[in-house]
């Protein structure tokens, strides 16, 4: 298998492919800097992962956009990540505007003005993270093909993109939705929906340690041998850049889980520090 890095796109407009099951989206053209994702496993997020986020958005120039959909009180989510945001020294941190939930929680499409006000941030943000909550919930709002594919042109354009929690599961294009029958190692008995999908030809799953994850991701990955299972701890964060070169920081681990033939996985352990390339065959050695 190979996994290529993605390829951009020069323009929030720019015509965009979108597949399910590992294969991710593609868009033509140039990327005018290299992608950059922030990966946080849920649970306080490493000082290093979020300076690092600041950093690649350009420092005291970066003018950053908080996104809380996923959060079922997306005010407070958002301004607590933007004080924390707001402490590394940024140009600017704003939030993106909120959509309402219905009776069961479930979010919507944003209206055409929150639209229209959402589309201009984001032109102008050089850095994107997103909130915890309920993933299903961003993927939602994204519903919107056109502002999915603005999210997404953004960041092939070289915009850095982070999440935690349910911010990371969007990451892959196969969402784990946090439904299903953990109990047992079977795909079939894991949800999963089309994510935002920059990170090509993994599946992301997060707190996977403190939550014991396992099971969800063994059984998916055997399902899709074509992806590689990357389940981040709490407290952890995996800084990709370009769409293969991964980084570790944090105190818990990062697993990476790979099928290997029919009912085998390799697995293996990345740790505070260690950097392994994403395309690489399993058991691949990695560096500090």
């Amino acid at each position: 298998m190979t996994r290529s890095p993605l390829l951009a796109s020069a323009a929030v407009a720019a015509a965009i492919t979108t597949t399910v099951a590992g294969r991710a989206w593609a868009a033509p053209a140039q990327s005018r800097r290299p992608t950059h994702l922030v990966v946080v496993g849920g649970g306080d997020p490493p000082a290093a992962a979020m300076a690092r986020f600041v950093e690649w958005a350009g420092g005291r120039q970066a003018r950053l956009l908080v996104v809380p959909w996923a959060s079922g009180e997306p005010k407070e989510s958002c301004e607590t990540l933007v004080a924390e945001l707001r402490a590394l020294g940024p140009g600017s941190v704003e939030c993106a505007p909120g959509t309402v939930l219905d009776a069961k929680g479930r979010a919507a499409p944003l209206e055409p003005e929150r639209r229209r006000e959402c589309l201009s941030l984001l032109a102008r943000a050089t850095g994107v993270f997103f909130t915890g909550g309920d993933q299903a919930r961003v993927m939602d709002v994204l519903a919107d093909a056109a502002l999915l594919q603005a999210m997404r042109a953004r960041y092939a354009e070289g915009a850095v993109f982070g999440g935690t929690s349910a911010g990371a599961a969007i990451m892959s294009p196969l969402m784990i939705t946090g439904e299903g029958d953990f109990t047992v190692i079977d795909g079939a008995q894991v949800d999963t929906r089309p994510g935002l999908g920059l990170l090509e030809g993994v599946v992301v799953d997060q707190h996977f340690v403190k939550r014991q994850r396992e099971n969800r991701l063994f059984g998916l990955v055997l399902m899709h041998p074509e992806l590689r299972g990357i389940g981040v701890d709490e407290g952890t964060a995996l800084l990709v850049t370009g769409g293969r070169r991964a980084e570790v920081v944090g105190p818990g681990p990062v697993m990476l889980v790979d099928a290997t033939g029919p009912d085998c996985l390799a697995i293996g352990l990345l740790r505070s520090g260690q950097t392994i390339d994403l395309s690489d065959s399993p058991g691949a050695k990695t560096t500090r």
